[in-house]
C-alpha cells in the first residue's frame, strides 16, 4: 500500500473528563454512569441515532442475564421489555423506533455532549497513553481530548488505533457470521409459530420446527446455510423479528467486506421471507416492515487485557475478587463461522459468572478502558458475554471506573477496584451473592 504524507491542524472540539466512543448498549450506559458520577462526558457516535444494535442494528430480543440493580434494568424499563412488564414474555423483541426516542432522552443529560454522525478516525497518543480521539464530522476533522477514553465501538476501533494487542475469531481466524435482522408484520397471530433459537424445541406438526426447516433446506426449499429460522415475538401483535440471514467469512473491520455483506444479506431477506410465507401457517400475508440499517456483527476484535476470560470461567460460574459485572449468564452461542447453524452440536450452558475489571484494561495502553463485546476474552467465552444485557452492565462498570480514574487522576489500571465496587454497590448493583 502506498502512503501519502498529509498534515493538518485539528480544531479542538472539547476537553472532557471521560470520552466514550460508540453509543451502543455499552456506550450509552458508560456515558450516563460516568455523568452520574460527576464527570464531564463526551459521547461519540458514527451513526445519526443512539443505541447501536438496540436501534440501527435492529437486534432483538435483549438477550442474557446479569445480577440485580444494573442499568440494564433501567434501559429495559425504558424500552417496555423489563421483566416486571413482561412476565411470561421473556424473549420479546423491543420496538426499535421507540428505542431511538427513549435512548436519545436517556443520554440527553446536562453534563454529556453527544457527537452524532461523528466517526473516530484515529487517536492522539503521548507515548503509551491515549489522550484523545481524532474524529471526522460534518465540519471536517477535529480532536476530542479526554482524561480517560472508553472504547465501546464493538470492533475495538479506538484500542486498535492506539496499538493495543488483539485477537480475532477462533484458532483458524474465522469469526462468527454476520447477519441482518428484520421484522415481519401482517401475521395471523393465532397461527404464527415462534422459535427463539437453537435451544428451542417448539413443535411444528409432529416434528421439531428447526428440524422441519433443516429438512426443507435439504430439499432445496431453503439455502442450506439459512436452515435455522429464528422467529421472535415483538412488543406488537402480528409481528416477528427474524434472525436467520447470515454470511460467513466476513470481517467487519475490513472495509472491502462490508458492501459485499450488505448486498448479500438483503438478498437473503427476500429468500427467507418467501420461504416463510409459503411454508408456515399464519405467515401467508406477511410483509417486511423494517430491517437493520447496518451489519449485525457477532464477533471481530477482542482486545487483550490484563485478564482473559475463558470458557472454563463461564461454564463453571467463576467468581473474581475484582468483579464489576456479577452473575452474567448466557449460553456459549457460537454461530458456525464456516457453515450453517451452530458450531458446536451440544449447546453449552453457563452458570452465572463474574467479569473482572482486568478484562476492561488493555495491555500496555494507558488512559483507556474497553467495554462491550471487545473486552478481553477467548473466542468461546466471548460467545456468551457478547449479548446486549451483559454489554449494558459492562458499560455501566466502565463508566464508573473511568469517572473515578479521571477524578483521582490515576490511570485506570492503577485504580483500586474496590472503589469501583463501592460506587456500583451505592447505585444498587449487586456484586456479591
Amino acid at each position: 500500500m502506498s502512503l501519502i504524507n498529509y498534515s493538518k491542524e485539528l480544531p479542538l472540539l472539547g476537553d472532557y473528563d471521560v470520552v466514550v466512543a460508540g453509543a451502543g448498549p455499552a456506550g450509552i450506559t458508560a456515558a450516563v454512569s460516568a455523568q452520574r458520577c460527576g464527570s464531564k462526558v463526551a459521547l461519540v457516535e458514527r451513526y445519526g441515532v443512539i443505541g447501536g444494535n438496540l436501534t440501527v442494528g435492529h437486534v432483538g430480543p435483549i438477550l442474557g442475564m446479569v445480577g440485580k440493580g444494573t442499568m440494564r434494568d433501567e434501559v429495559l424499563g425504558l424500552l417496555g421489555v423489563s421483566f416486571n412488564d413482561m412476565i411470561g414474555k421473556v424473549g420479546v423483541a423491543h420496538d426499535t423506533e421507540r428505542a431511538k426516542i427513549e435512548l436519545a432522552k436517556f443520554v440527553d443529560c446536562e453534563n454529556i455532549t453527544v457527537f452524532l454522525q461523528t466517526q473516530v478516525s484515529d487517536v492522539l497518543m503521548e507515548h503509551n497513553r491515549i489522550r484523545g480521539l481524532v474524529v471526522s464530522t460534518k465540519e471536517g476533522l477535529g480532536a476530542i481530548l479526554g482524561n480517560v477514553i472508553v472504547d465501546c465501538t464493538g470492533d475495538g476501533d479506538v484500542a486498535f488505533f492506539s496499538g493495543a494487542e488483539f485477537e480475532k475469531g477462533r484458532d483458524d481466524g474465522l469469526m462468527q457470521p454476520v447477519s441482518l435482522e428484520y421484522t415481519l408484520s401482517s401475521l395471523d397471530e393465532k397461527n404464527a409459530i415462534t422459535c427463539i433459537g437453537d435451544v428451542d424445541d417448539v413443535m411444528f406438526g409432529n416434528e421439531r420446527f428447526l428440524d422441519y426447516c433443516a429438512k426443507c433446506a435439504s430439499k432445496g426449499d431453503l439455502p442450506a446455510h439459512l436452515a435455522a429460522v429464528r422467529l421472535h415475538k415483538t412488543t406488537r401483535e402480528g409481528e416477528r423479528r427474524v434472525n436467520t440471514t447470515q454470511l460467513n467469512r466476513i470481517d467487519s473491520t475490513n472495509v472491502k467486506h462490508i458492501f459485499k455483506a450488505e448486498v448479500e444479506l438483503r438478498k437473503q431477506i427476500s429468500i427467507v421471507t418467501k420461504f416463510i410465507s409459503s411454508h408456515l401457517p399464519g405467515y401467508e400475508k406477511c410483509i417486511v416492515a423494517s430491517s437493520g440499517d447496518t451489519l449485525g456483527v457477532r464477533e471481530s476484535r477482542r482486545i487483550i487485557g490484563e485478564y482473559k476470560l475463558t470458557s472454563a470461567d463461564v461454564i463453571s460460574g467463576k467468581k473474581f475478587d475484582d468483579v464489576v459485572v456479577h452473575d452474567a449468564e448466557f449460553i456459549i452461542d457460537i454461530h458456525n463461522p464456516d457453515g450453517a447453524g451452530q458450531a458446536e452440536s451440544n449447546i453449552q450452558y453457563s452458570k452465572p459468572y463474574d467479569i473482572p475489571y482486568r478484562c476492561f484494561i488493555p495491555l500496555k495502553i494507558d488512559g483507556l478502558l474497553v467495554a462491550g463485546r471487545c473486552i478481553s476474552g477467548t473466542h468461546r467465552a466471548h460467545a456468551s458475554y457478547r449479548v446486549m444485557s451483559i454489554c449494558l452492565a459492562m458499560g455501566q462498570a466502565a463508566g464508573v471506573a473511568a469517572a473515578l480514574s479521571a477524578k483521582e487522576k490515576v490511570m485506570p489500571r492503577l485504580l483500586d477496584y474496590k472503589k469501583i465496587q463501592a460506587s456500583l454497590k451505592k447505585q444498587g448493583v449487586e456484586l456479591f451473592s
